[in-house]
């Protein structure tokens, strides 16, 4: 269920991706008047989406949500939603709907409820999942060890989103608390990409193949599973 698409350098594989996005946005367009794009955080992605930002494309029609979310302010440096705000609801994209994950309510858990009826006014299945990978081997905010981490694996839970408490360390930072879309969520998808870059990053993925304990690295039980392909686009 993996597709490698290995590239030279960034360049090239931000305008092969960019190209796939376009491509399968459209023509959920073309197909059912409507599309959803998945987004991810972190800097590669926002390069990606400034790209997106000035192309030509029907963005009255396209919803889009986070795949996960630090539960801090909207308006917080660490915000994944600020981020989407900048770099792609902007330009020809400004019209584009966008679904917040975090909310008002203190918490994440408490906040579950009301993230979960947000989401489940996408359209599904969501046409495009993009979604990053850290040097622990989490994904969404799916972190090893996680509070919360058994439910966002469990392909038996029909939830959209998980509340998280992470193990604070130097990947997840002051910010363990989240919110992230589980792994059955992300499977509803027609397109995943898994986004890395680096040659520590594909030693990571590459180990992730390989391990058999999700709850340590749980990018693998994406890997692993049979119900949705996953294409993984790299560069150094």
């Amino acid at each position: 269920m993996l597709r490698e698409k290995f590239f030279s350098d960034k360049a090239e594989l931000l305008n092969a991706l960019q190209a796939h996005c376009l491509s399968v946005l459209g023509d959920a367009i073309s197909d059912s008047d409507r599309a959803s794009l998945l987004l991810s955080g972190g800097s590669t992605p926002q390069t990606l989406y400034e790209a997106l930002s000035e192309s030509e494309l029907d963005w009255a029609k396209v919803d889009l949500a986070l795949v996960d979310e630090r539960w801090v302010a909207n308006d917080h440096a660490a915000s994944n939603e600020a981020m989407i705000r900048r770099s792609l609801l902007v330009n020809k994209a400004a019209s584009a709907r966008f679904i917040a994950m975090k909310n008002s309510h203190d918490t994440a858990h408490a906040g579950h409820q009301r993230c979960e009826a947000a989401y489940a006014s996408l359209k599904q299945p969501y046409d495009f999942c993009l979604l990053g990978m850290g040097s622990d081997g989490h994904f969404a905010s799916l972190f090893p060890y996680a509070q919360g981490l058994a439910a966002g694996l469990d392909l038996d839970n029909n939830a959209l989103c998980v509340a998280i408490s992470a193990r604070q360390t130097t990947v997840t930072g002051n910010y363990t608390e989240r919110m992230s879309l589980t792994l059955s969520a992300i499977l509803r998808a027609r397109h995943i990409v898994l986004l890395i870059s680096g040659d520590a990053k594909r030693k990571i993925y590459a180990r992730a193949k390989l391990s058999l304990d999700p709850k340590a690295m749980p990018v693998s039980a994406l890997l692993k599973q049979d119900k949705t392909p996953v294409t993984v686009y790299w560069a150094p």
